[in-house]
This record gives C-alpha cells, structure tokens and sequence, in this order.
C-alpha cells in the first residue's frame, strides 16, 4: 500500500488534533501541510514508528517543536476563557499530552513514542495540565441539598477539589437567597428537597438571575429525562461515587466560559 493510501485516513484526525493545538483551522492545517511535504521529501518516515497513525503525529510534532516556545507561559484569568483558550494557554508540552490522550485516545505509551518521552514524563504531564487547569477554575459552589449527611459528603468533595463552599441550602427559598447573596460559580442540586419544594424550579429561578454551571445530583433521573423540559447537561445518579462528581464537576467549570474565578 502506498504512503499517500496508509495515511489518508488519518488525516481528518491530524487535522483536527493540529486545529485544537495551535488554535486556529488556519494554522493546523499549515502544519498539516508542512508534516505532509517533510514526508513526502524523505525528511521523516512511517516505517521508524510503531504504527504508522503514530509515525504521522511524530512527524507532525518534529515540525510543530521546532517553531514553538516551551517556555511555559498561563495567562491570568484562565476562568474566563473559552475551553479553546483554556488549553491554548496551558504550556505546548502539557497541552499536547493533555490533547494526545484525552482527544485523540492515544494510550500514555503511544504519547510518549510521538513526543519523544517516557510513559511517566506523559503521566506527569497530563497530571500537570490537569492540576492547572483546576487551580485556575476555583470557584465557590452553592449546594441545594436537603439530606446533611449528603451535603456533608458534598462540602467535603467540593473542598478536596480547591472550592469554596458558598452555602448550603435545603429548600428552594434558601437557595434563592443564598445564590443571590453569593453569586456561586457553580451550583450542585438535588431535585426533591426538604419542605416539599423543587431543586429543579429553584436552579431556574437562579439562572433567571445570572448564568451558572450546574450539575443535579439525584435519585429520581427520571424527573430530568422526561424530555419536557431542556434536560440538564451534568446530571449524577445517586447514590454517587466521589471520583464520578469530581470529574463531573471538572468538566461542568472546563466547558462554561462563565466560571467565577
């Protein structure tokens, strides 16, 4: 099989993976572009990687470490930033081990072979990335729980995790006033509450007053998934594991460009 035939059906992916590296559709595609004549002029080769999907990343990243500062550089108010921006301004080698594994599903070890590291410089970066990417998105969370040994656990998960804890409430009235007066960055919500009142109708009025993340934590999904209403995007089932909320709430602040900082 020919070259040009061997990699063909990599190149969407190379493509997509050089736009979220640099940042642009223009400028990934440059770098496309560049990886391709290095390769057609015998400047890199397929056959010297394990696969040749890897042998085409690594070529690409010999043109792409070459013109790139290293110096690491995180510009302030990361909170505020699109997703896009957020991993723009984490440093080129943690983004692109960050971007290799959790974009491209490459495993640590194919990463290391493309960026030239070993599996636990890989693991150390991605940890890195990841732990920036957390530090600069501490917020305070509002959470509407009527249970207290469930919000304790939640205080508890949200307090490991770098945030401040801006209330607890455990009816709708309080998480009303409690919202208003904190203006949380985030807002953890069970659905049925203490005197009879709804979690649901209380995150709406709040984000009548201003736009907030919010991820419901509840034992009646069926209640956000009637298809009635617009459903939630973060929703964990309980009874819950601490990692599955961690990462739930990572993921809610990563993608909402209104995160408080």
């Amino acid at each position: 099989m020919s070259a040009a035939k061997t990699i063909a059906p990599h190149l969407p992916y190379l493509r997509r993976y050089a736009r979220a590296l640099t940042g642009s559709q223009a400028s990934g595609d440059a770098y496309v572009r560049a990886t391709l004549e290095a390769l057609l002029e015998g400047q890199g080769t397929l056959t010297q990687a394990t696969t040749p999907k890897i042998g085409l990343y690594k070529a690409l990243h010999t043109i792409w470490s070459s013109s790139v500062n290293p110096a690491d550089h995180e510009p302030a108010g990361i909170g505020r930033m699109s997703p896009d921006m957020r991993l723009q301004a984490l440093p080129p080698r943690k983004r692109e081990a960050l971007l290799l594994t959790a974009v491209e599903g490459f495993s640590a070890a194919e990463t290391a072979e493309i960026l030239g590291l070993d599996v636990a410089g890989v693991q150390q970066e991605i940890v890195e990335a990841q732990s920036s990417i957390e530090a600069q998105l501490a917020t305070s969370v509002l959470i509407i729980e009527d249970e207290p040994i469930i919000a304790l656990d939640l205080e508890a998960l949200v307090k490991d995790l770098g945030h401040d804890v801006a209330g607890v409430a455990a009816t709708r009235s309080e998480a009303i006033a409690l919202a208003k007066a904190s203006r949380p960055g985030l807002v953890l919500a069970d659905v049925r509450l203490a005197d009879g009142s709804s979690g649901i109708d209380a995150v709406s009025d709040i984000l009548v007053a201003f736009d907030v993340p919010v991820i419901f934590i509840t034992a009646y999904p069926e209640r956000l998934l009637s298809g009635e209403r617009p459903e939630p995007a973060y929703l964990i089932t309980k009874p819950f594991l601490a990692e599955t909320v961690k990462a739930t709430i990572g993921q809610a602040l990563f993608f909402h460009g209104g995160a408080k900082p």
